[in-house]
């Protein structure tokens, strides 16, 4: 956070009001605390016994209410929340920071929490003055859980396709009917109210995206004193049976089978997309963090199972030995070890942006708002991705022991194999920085020169411990940069923009993060002056040398695929895809 995000640089320079290293610290002890004591004896019990439904009840495992008590009573929902609803106002990387330990602990648990911070969010940029005081202090407290109804069964990712209705009841109230699925945490027992943000068209909508308002619509309704009152016309209809994540509700939820489902509208009529997408890219770059917690829990399993696990013989060795001295094994885990870094880098870095656009001064805050939009949609897929990967490495560690349930790795890769698709599908993201982030401004090319910094500075320190690390590095960008040029000046048709979309993201992500990598590694040589001895700088300066000589590296075949690759994909080049 420090190194790469620069949180100490912005708390000294007034950015995050009185928050200190003291409370930074506090927060991370506590919240690693609430981690492994609370939230990691329940992952297994929640893989094994998941989330039951019955009679339109959803009820979590043993411990999980108690949990979720434990959590609110701490204030854990509200670290970076606005401070005039009760929230604690600190910086978004230190929301980042924790939920990536508790999710570790339990990705399960660590679900419902995101989306009521994100609807918290929503309501707070939204919402009306009435709305706000009647459901923030509740929501920011986590007194209350929040949820968000996109998806219905004809229209996942097109959004615009969704058919559920809200009529005015003339009162400034709607009814809502219609359905939803794939909701998360649309229904269970650790809560007493459920506030529900649902799209929904109004019967003068035009057709498509542009047609669409979002509503609160509450489990229950409250009564002329804030009090919870009657049950609204919402409920849900069954359970997902899932891959993984079993122990979060993934609801079929339905509005308005009895008459309507009483709700109330967020922002302007037919503008719910732009509001909903306050609460999205929240989400997106904690879904990221996902990614980046399972890889690290992944990693720390798979070292722990190298060093006990003994299999056959070393080099030079007559003895079988821990399956850690053979050379394959030692790669994966750097690969492992790697890929996780260098995700959680570009995270933070990403988180860093958010806070300058929320918290910095006036003339930081566009182009901060320019630069966590271009790295949010980079952020969620590359880090959902690492998760994915670094737990499927992990079960290779692992060998035969890997694919069995009893040690615990099968489950690691299950869980993370939703990030890449859920909060906008991974190649939605890449067409979003093509087509969107990309061509605006001079935010990227300024992000490549930062780059492209870190590079020469390390090739001018002329340091053995960075190896190639400065020149792989700015062979990377250079990379990115051709790639980048191609797309927005080499006469591509949009067809051919498409097309190169998801190699080009990765491109800009392995980039990425052997940058911030080395960022790191940069600041830690620096620390090693007056440590030499301190092994974790040792590491990071490792782990970044790792990433560029062995994964950064890969920037070029990137590039060609990007600039050359596109051709086989063409309508009709395929004869079995006109079947």
């Amino acid at each position: 956070m420090d190194a790469v995000a620069d949180l100490g640089e912005h708390i000294r320079a007034g950015m995050h009001g009185n928050a200190g290293a003291d409370t930074i610290d506090s927060v991370l002890n506590e919240a690693g605390t609430f981690a492994s004591e609370v939230l990691g004896p329940l992952n297994r019990q929640g893989d094994l016994i998941g989330a039951r439904f019955a009679d339109g009840r959803v009820t979590l495992p043993d411990g999980w209410r108690e949990a979720y008590s434990a959590w609110s009573r701490a204030g854990w929902n509200a670290i970076d929340l606005p401070e005039q609803w009760g929230g604690m106002g600190l910086p978004t990387r230190l929301a980042a920071a924790c939920m990536e330990m508790w999710t570790s602990a339990c990705m399960s648990f660590a679900l419902g929490p995101v989306l009521t911070q994100g609807a918290s969010e929503a309501l707070f940029l939204h919402a009306d003055e009435a709305l706000k005081a009647a459901y923030l202090p509740e929501l920011v407290s986590g007194e209350w859980t929040a949820t968000m109804n996109l998806t219905e069964p004809q229209a996942g990712s097109d959004v615009g396709a969704l058919k559920a209705k809200a009529v005015p009841a003339g009162d400034g109230t709607y009814r809502i009917t219609g359905q939803k699925i794939f909701i998360t945490y649309g229904e269970h027992d650790l809560t007493e109210n459920i506030v529900h943000l649902v799209l929904a068209r109004l019967p003068d909508a035009p057709e498509g995206s542009k047609g669409i308002s979002l509503f609160l619509v509450p489990k229950f309704l409250l009564d002329a004193a804030g009090r919870i009152g009657r049950r609204n016309d919402v409920k849900c209809t069954r359970l997902e049976e899932k891959l993984g994540i079993h122990a979060s509700p993934t609801c079929a939820m339905s509005f308005g089978e009895d008459g309507g489902a009483l709700g109330w509208l967020v922002g302007k009529e037919n503008e719910g997309l732009a509001c909903m997408f306050t609460m999205m890219n929240k989400a997106r770059l904690f879904t990221g963090i996902q990614g980046v917690a399972v890889a690290e829990r992944a990693y720390q399993h798979a070292l722990a199972f190298a060093k006990i696990r003994r299999q056959g013989r070393a080099p030079g060795s007559s003895q079988p030995c821990a399956i850690i001295a053979h050379p394959d094994v030692r790669r994966n885990l750097m690969t492992m070890k790697a890929l996780t870094a260098a995700g959680r880098a570009i995270a933070y870095a990403a988180a860093a942006a958010i806070d300058q656009a929320e918290h910095g001064s006036a003339a930081a805050r566009e182009d901060a708002a320019a630069l966590a939009g271009l790295l949010t949609p980079i952020t969620k897929a590359f880090c959902s991705e690492v998760g994915v990967e670094v737990a499927s490495i992990g079960l290779q560690v692992h060998g035969g022991m890997g694919y069995v349930e009893e040690t615990g790795a099968a489950q690691l890769y299950r869980d993370a194999r939703i990030t890449p698709i859920y909060e906008g599908t991974n190649g939605i993201q890449a067409i979003d920085l093509v087509t969107r982030k990309l061509p605006r401004g001079a935010t990227a090319a300024k992000l490549f020169d930062e780059y492209e910094s870190y590079g020469r500075t390390i090739e001018k320190r002329a340091d053995a411990l960075f190896g190639r690390t400065g020149l792989s590095l700015c062979d990377a960008v250079a990379d990115l940069r051709r790639a980048s040029a191609h797309l927005l000046h080499g006469g591509t048709s949009m067809e051919e923009r498409l097309a190169a979309a998801t190699p080009y993201l990765r491109l800009f992500a392995v980039t990425a993060g052997a940058a911030y990598l080395a960022k790191a590694a940069l600041a830690a040589a620096d620390s090693l002056k007056q440590h030499p001895d301190d092994r974790f700088l040792h590491d990071t300066i490792a782990t970044a040398r790792y990433f560029a000589e062995n994964l950064a590296v890969q920037s070029f075949g990137l590039a060609r695929i990007v600039t050359d690759g596109s051709g086989a994909l063409k309508a009709g080049c395929i004869a079995e895809f006109a079947d």
